[in-house]
């Protein structure tokens, strides 16, 4: 049992084990990633209490995703041309200082809901170009043999952050109000810095760069080398649905927890924990596993939607938690999944491009969805939202273990 404990514990933080480059940013991100989830939780709140309305929670998705929209195609073509360490600390003090401004208003009493939806349309944009500089920069810490590893330990990080970050918020939130929320992230973004700091550049994986891209061009050849690999194209297709129609948990979660089961900012806590424990054990699975596989992303799918039905019918707190656990496993499953497919075999100066399209496909439409996921919300309850995102992913289920079929038969008459 030990010994076997001892091989599984050697599987799942291999990455951590061998990288000290990787150890520094992945501790650092322990404590950032938490904050951040802190903030979300607590900006969502902000915004029902200035509010009261389902369609403005779905606003202030939008207003946090619309820059994934607007730059999401490009922003990976500035990956490929600039250090991507540089890049990433850049960006994270960026989002430091909109942290802090945000927490003078809120603690001041000037916060309005224009003003939220300015900041974060703001955070937002830094978002969407730190994300793909983060991701190209996990290449350059762990190679190309270790990268799966690394982006399963990446979600687990991003996941175990959802379980402390909303737990913790619920009860700051309840005890001294959201502005509190924003100082601790503000102040958790020096963790990360530092560890990007301390690096040894010297010990960075190399990355093959030719002629530097312009945006257009750049953002030309991404999209040809997407439209080229057929595999590829399908799991951006399946990520572009299902980031539309059923990854709105930013707007559901708080609306089922204030306006379905009619509960405070401590059940929304406890029920954004738990689906975030969910994913957290799925990240683990996943990074233990190691390589990547299609039909570990049709589970994750095929369960993710299900659970999703499962969901829409529900009144009970308790029910609702053991379903988002469940949800969250099923998520990381299919995202952890999608995220290394497409990677793992793209040329290194593609690296970035690529990254910014699965990024595109994961939140450029984000804006349109949390529009509609409010509006459902507003008629017909989370009910119907859980109903309609549950329903599409079935589909897009069905669609996408048919193509696997076809090609599978392809292939096999030219054999």
């Amino acid at each position: 049992m030990t010994r076997a404990l001892r091989t599984l514990d050697a599987r799942t933080f291999r990455s951590l084990r061998r990288h000290r480059n990787y150890r520094l940013f992945f501790s650092g991100q322990v404590v950032s990633v938490s904050g951040t989830w802190m903030q979300n939780i607590a900006l969502a709140w902000l915004v029902i209490q200035l509010s009261h309305s389902p369609v403005a929670v779905g606003a202030l998705a939008f207003c946090r995703f619309v820059p994934f929209t607007v730059f999401g195609l490009f922003s990976g073509v500035l990956a490929d041309r600039v250090d991507d360490r540089r890049l990433v600390i850049t960006t994270q003090s960026v989002s430091m200082i909109l942290s802090a401004l945000l927490a003078a208003l809120t603690l001041t009493g000037t916060a309005t809901l224009p003003v939220v939806y300015i900041l974060a349309v703001l955070l937002g944009t830094a978002q969407v170009f730190d994300a793909p500089g983060r991701q190209a920069l996990t290449y350059q810490m762990v190679g190309r043999d270790e990268l799966p590893n690394a982006i399963a330990l990446n979600s687990s990080l991003f996941n175990m952050s959802r379980v402390v970050g909303p737990a913790l918020a619920g009860v700051v939130i309840a005890a001294a109000g959201s502005g509190v929320c924003f100082i601790l992230n503000a102040i958790s973004f020096l963790a990360v810095l530092a560890g990007l700091l301390a690096m040894r550049t010297g010990e960075l994986h190399p990355v093959e760069r030719k002629e530097l891209p312009t945006v257009f061009r750049g953002t030309r050849e991404g999209l040809a080398y997407v439209l080229h690999r057929h595999d590829v194209t399908v799991v951006l297709a399946i990520v572009t649905v299902m980031s539309t129609v059923g990854f709105n948990f930013n707007v559901i979660l708080p609306l089922l927890a204030s306006d379905t089961l009619h509960s405070g900012p401590r059940a929304f806590g406890l029920l954004s924990a738990c689906f975030g424990t969910g994913a957290l054990a799925g990240a683990l699975v996943v990074a233990t596993v190691g390589r990547p596989s299609w039909r570990a992303l049709l589970t994750g799918l095929c369960g993710f939607s299900g659970t999703m039905l499962a969901l829409a019918p529900l009144h009970s707190v308790l029910a609702c938690a053991i379903l988002l656990f469940v949800l969250g496993g099923s998520f990381t499953l299919l995202t952890a999944n999608a995220n290394a497919l497409v990677q793992l075999d793209v040329p290194g100066h593609l690296r970035g491009r690529v990254v910014g399209l699965y990024l595109f496909a994961f939140a450029g439409l984000a804006p349109v969805g949390g529009l509609v996921a409010g509006w459902l919300v507003a008629a017909g309850g989370t009910a119907l939202a859980f109903g309609v995102a549950g329903a599409t992913g079935l589909l897009i289920a069905l669609y996408a273990i048919g193509d696997r079929g076809r090609l599978r038969a392809s292939l096999a008459r030219t054999a």
